[in-house]
């Protein structure tokens, strides 16, 4: 069971002492932060439940409220919000003192109250204040779920809605959302008011979904490899009408025939698709999006590592170009998608 599911089971009477929301995916935290707030019931005049937003508040109004009893019933909850002091962030709201002043309370803690810090961001194992708390404390972590774990809760969460999916309709939209957790949750959310029979096609996720940047570099790059230059050059053209840069969309370009590259050449080492995704994060020093590499290693299947070095070569050679403006912009990046679309896919 995922953090986010387990917040779905809390309530004000199964509480822990204290509780710790935190974790580094923001769309996933902002989405545990607000079930939780729904699961406590809470509204701002709610006697049983003092809030605090630490970014602003004197840090001795909340520990007063901390170290109190309560008046109105026999426990209540004290929340603590934006307290990224614990966490690895340089900013910080508390000084020393009043770090200290909270550590003896963790040590010490008022039975009859039940404490929630919602801290965003990785907590800093190094502080004494965290050992404590992950000593004493239910900490949930918003982190990048695995695929499987991603898959498995929105295909729950798309049944709560109500939806049900064509053949392959639902696999297509977690890469249009980019396995990002805030993306998915609300393209599910706008396919349920887009589509209120339930049933959700391929023609459902064209026509109500947006397509970002990248999704369109993904279409102008899939163009290149087909060798179909008018359908580049228009995807192109619409794009600069609509306010890109050509700059821009180089450098997505390039970025992605890199991936492409490394995927191409971990496959002739031997690794398979999870070796190739737990390389390339450890190399870029975050996690790699599964899909990506799904679809590069489907892409490359049949082009050379030649062909990937000098499309990439092409690209970055063009960018250089047009930075150090030796002709027009728009006239080097259509040479470019020429070059790309006449170059032999098998050259070696």
């Amino acid at each position: 069971m995922i953090a986010i599911e387990k917040i779905a089971q809390l309530t004000k009477t199964n509480l822990a002492q204290i509780t710790v929301l935190t974790g580094e995916d923001q769309g996933q935290y902002a989405q545990m932060k607000n079930l939780l707030f729904e699961q406590l019931d809470y509204h701002a005049n709610d006697l049983g439940i003092s809030y605090f937003d630490m970014s602003t508040v004197v840090y001795q109004d909340a520990q007063m409220e901390l170290e109190s009893l309560p008046f109105f019933s026999e426990d209540k909850i004290v929340i603590f919000d934006y307290f990224v002091d614990i966490t690895t962030t340089k900013k910080t709201y508390l000084d020393s003192k009043e770090i200290k002043q909270f550590e003896n309370y963790l040590e010490h803690p008022i039975e009859a109250t039940k404490l929630i810090i919602l801290a965003p961001g990785k907590l800093d194992s190094k502080k004494r204040v965290v050992k404590l708390l992950k000593r004493d404390a239910v900490i949930f972590e918003a982190n990048p779920l695995k695929e499987r774990e991603f898959k498995t809760y929105f295909q729950k969460y798309a049944h709560q809605l109500g939806l049900v999916f064509d053949s392959g309709v639902f696999e297509e939209l977690v890469i249009r959302s980019n396995v990002q957790f805030d993306d998915m949750m609300k393209n599910l959310l706008f396919l349920e008011s887009y589509q209120t029979n339930g049933r959700i096609s391929h023609q459902d996720i064209v026509d109500a979904l947006p397509k970002t940047l990248k999704d369109n570099i993904f279409d102008l790059t899939q163009f290149i490899m087909r060798k179909q230059i008018d359908e580049a050059r228009l995807l192109v053209h619409d794009l600069i009408l609509q306010g890109e840069d050509e700059v821009k969309l180089l450098a997505i370009m390039i970025s992605q025939l890199r991936t492409m590259l490394q995927v191409k050449l971990l496959s002739l080492e031997g690794y398979d698709e999870k070796q190739i995704i737990d390389e390339l994060s450890h190399y870029l020093g975050r996690r790699v999006n599964p899909y990506q590499v799904k679809y590069a290693l489907r892409d490359t299947r049949t082009l050379s590592v030649t062909f990937l070095k000098q499309s990439l070569y092409y690209l970055i050679d063009t960018d250089y170009q047009i930075k150090s403006g030796q002709y027009e912009k728009d006239y080097l990046f259509d040479l470019a998608l020429l070059k790309l679309t006449t170059l032999d896919k098998q050259i070696s």
